[in-house]
C-alpha cells in the first residue's frame, strides 16, 4: 500500500473525518465546498405550467419532458400543434432556503433524491464509513429506481435526465453506429439529424488552450498522462455547459456552479439543460403547456376516438392530490427507457392496450456502465479544485470494448484519486415483465452479467495500474469492493425502434401511439446516450409529423 497516500490517513494532511466532510454525496463527479451565490432560477421563461384541467381534449399528449419528448414538443408546436406535456417531478422553479433551486452536491436535502427518506449514492463508503444520510421525503430531482440486480439512475422534473447528467455530449462515431441502430440509415444521422440535435442542445467544444491551464482540469491532465503512457487514446469531448461562465467562475466573476461542484441534483448556473434549451423554443411557441407533479397511470383507446389517458396529480410527498381523466388525439411516450417500458408492459399485461407486441418491455441495457477509482502516486496529484463537468475520455472501444469517461471526483481536498465511469460493449439485455401478485413490473436483470463490463473496463486500467505502479481504490463502493458494477446512469432499450415500433417509433397495433426516448435504443451506444436520444427523436418526429399530422 505504499506510495498511495489515499490507503495511510493522515498523508500530506490527509484525514478521515477532512475527508468524508468533503465527500457527503459522491456521483460520478461529486462536489467542493459550498460557495455563496445569489438567488438562482432555473424556470422556462413563458413555459405555461398550468395543470391540466380534468375532462380536457388536447391534441397531443407527451408523457415525460427530458430529451425525446422535449423535442417532440417543441417540433409539433412548431408545426402549429397544441401539446401538453405531463411531468412526473417538480418544474424545479422555486429556489429553496439558501436562496438557490438546486441543492449542492456536498449536502444533499430534501430536493435532492427522488421520495426516499435516506440518500442512496453509487459512492456509498469512504475509508468503511458510510456516507449516505437521512433526508426528508420528497419529490426530489435524482431518482435511485432499484430492480433486481441494478440501480437505475435517473432525472426527475421538467427537463429529465439533463437536469442530473454531466454534460457529456458524445457523437459516436459513424462506422459504430449500424450497432447501435441498425435499421436507421448513417447517412441522414450525421448528416441531418445528429447535426440538428447538436445544434438544439446547444453542443459545444472546450477551449484547450484554456484547459491546459486550468487548475479545475488538473484531474484530467493526470489522466490524459497516465491513458497516453499505456498507449490509450484520449479524445476531448463535448458538451452542454456554458464555458464562457466557467471561465467567469475560475476568474471568481459569477457564482460557482460547475466549480462548486454541482452536477448530480442539478446546475444552478452554466449548464444548458433542456429548460435553457429545447424547453425555452417550445415555450415560445405558446403552444406548449406542462403539467408538473402529475404521473399517467393509464392509457386506453377512447370510444370517440384517440385515447383515455388517467393521471393523477400528486404533492411533494408522493401523495396523490387528485385523479383526472384527459382524452388525447395522440400520445407520445418519453418518460425515459425505464418509465415508458414499465407503463407500457403494464398496459399490454392488464389489456389496456391489448395490441402492443411481443416486443414491448425487452432489448433493454445498462449501456454497459461501471466505475472505478484509482489511487495515484503523490507525484501525479489530481487537485484541490475539480470542475463537475468532464470533458475528456479514453477510447478502447475497438481493441477492448470500453470507452472511459476521465470523470472528476471533486472534494475540495486532495485525493491523489483519479475516477472513471465506463462505457462498454456489453451484450447482455434483459426484459421488463408485469408481475401480477406484486402489481409491480419487474426487470430480470442479474448483477452477474456486469462481470463482462468489468473485463472490458480492466483491459484499460489493468495496464494503466501496471505502467504506473498504482492500485485500484478498493473503498468506494463498499468495504474491499473495486468496481461499482451495481448501477446504469444510461438505461437504454425496452421499446426497441422497429421492434415495438416502426421505423420511426409508432407503436405496432394501436395507431396514434410512439415511442420517442431512450427506450427506442437497444441497450447500448458506445458513449453517452443523450445526443444519439436526441437525434433519433429529431428523425422520427420529423417522418411522423409530415406523415401523421
Amino acid at each position: 500500500m505504499s506510495g498511495h497516500p489515499l490507503s495511510v490517513p493522515g498523508t500530506d494532511g490527509f484525514s478521515r473525518r477532512r475527508f468524508l466532510a468533503g465527500t457527503g454525496s459522491l456521483l460520478g463527479a461529486a462536489a467542493l465546498a459550498a460557495h455563496t451565490a445569489g438567488p438562482a432560477r432555473a424556470e422556462v421563461p413563458g413555459l405555461d405550467l398550468t395543470p391540466v384541467p380534468d375532462g380536457s381534449h388536447v391534441r397531443a399528449l407527451v408523457i415525460g419532458t427530458g430529451y425525446g419528448g422535449s423535442v417532440a414538443a417543441l417540433r409539433l408546436a412548431r408545426a402549429g400543434v397544441d401539446v401538453h406535456m405531463i411531468e412526473m417531478g417538480q418544474a424545479w422553479d422555486t429556489p429553496g432556503p439558501d436562496g438557490k433551486v438546486f441543492a449542492n452536491t456536498t449536502k444533499p436535502d430534501y430536493r435532492s433524491f427522488w421520495l426516499r427518506g435516506r440518500t442512496k449514492q453509487p459512492l456509498s463508503q469512504f475509508l468503511g464509513f458510510p456516507l449516505d444520510k437521512d433526508v426528508p421525503c420528497h419529490t426530489g430531482i435524482l431518482d435511485a429506481e432499484d430492480f433486481a440486480g441494478i440501480t437505475v439512475y435517473q432525472g426527475r422534473g421538467v427537463g429529465g435526465g439533463s437536469l442530473v447528467n454531466g454534460g457529456m455530449a458524445v457523437t459516436p462515431l459513424r462506422d459504430r453506429f449500424p450497432e447501435i441502430l441498425p435499421t436507421v440509415d448513417p447517412a441522414e444521422m450525421y448528416a441531418t439529424y445528429y447535426p440538428r440535435a447538436n445544434a438544439g442542445l446547444g453542443v459545444t467544444e472546450v477551449d484547450q488552450n484554456w484547459w491546459e491551464g486550468a487548475d479545475a482540469y488538473q484531474y484530467a491532465r493526470v489522466g490524459r498522462k497516465h491513458a497516453q503512457r499505456s498507449g490509450f487514446p484520449f479524445v476531448f469531448v463535448p458538451n452542454v455547459y456554458d464555458w464562457d461562465y466557467m471561465k467567469q467562475e475560475a476568474a471568481g466573476a459569477v457564482p460557482k456552479s460547475a466549480l462548486a461542484g454541482e452536477v448530480i441534483y442539478g446546475n444552478n448556473h452554466g449548464k444548458k439543460s433542456l429548460q435553457k434549451t429545447y424547453l425555452a423554443q417550445a415555450a415560445a411557441t405558446g403552444r406548449v403547456s406542462v403539467s408538473a407533479l402529475h404521473r399517467v397511470t393509464s392509457v386506453s383507446p377512447a370510444a370517440t376516438g384517440g385515447y383515455t389517458v388517467a393521471i393523477d396529480q400528486i404533492d411533494t410527498t408522493g401523495a396523490v392530490l387528485a385523479t383526472k381523466t384527459v382524452r388525447a388525439d395522440r400520445v407520445f411516450f418519453a418518460a425515459g427507457s425505464v418509465g415508458t417500458s414499465k407503463l407500457l408492459t403494464r398496459l399490454k399485461a392488464t389489456g389496456a392496450l391489448p395490441g402492443l407486441n411481443e416486443h414491448i418491455g425487452k432489448g433493454w441495457g445498462d449501456n454497459g456502465n461501471v466505475m472505478c477509482g484509482r489511487a495515484n502516486h503523490m507525484w501525479d496529484p489530481t487537485g484541490k479544485l475539480q470542475s463537475a463537468m468532464p470533458t475528456a475520455g479514453i477510447d478502447n472501444w475497438e481493441a477492448g470494448g470500453a470507452f472511459a469517461e476521465v470523470a472528476p471526483l471533486p472534494t475540495g481536498i486532495e485525493t491523489y484519486a483519479s475516477f472513471y465511469l465506463s462505457i462498454t460493449r456489453t451484450p447482455r439485455r434483459a426484459e421488463f415483465s408485469w408481475n401480477p401478485a406484486t402489481g409491480r413490473v419487474d426487470l430480470s436483470w442479474d448483477r452477474a452479467w456486469k462481470q463482462t463490463s468489468i473485463d472490458m473496463a480492466k483491459s484499460i486500467f489493468d495496464k494503466i495500474n501496471a505502467k504506473e505502479g498504482t492500485i485500484y481504490r478498493s473503498d468506494l463502493f463498499g468495504a474491499y469492493k473495486i468496481w461499482g458494477d451495481h448501477l446504469t446512469y444510461h438505461p437504454l432499450g425496452g421499446a426497441v425502434l422497429d421492434r415495438a415500433t416502426d421505423n420511426h417509433g409508432r407503436l405496432h397495433g394501436h395507431p396514434g401511439l410512439y415511442a420517442i426516448d431512450g427506450s427506442l435504443i437497444p441497450g447500448n451506444t458506445s458513449v453517452n446516450p443523450f445526443v444519439t436520444i436526441t437525434a433519433l427523436a429529431e428523425r422520427n418526429i420529423e417522418r411522423i409529423i409530415a406523415e401523421d399530422f
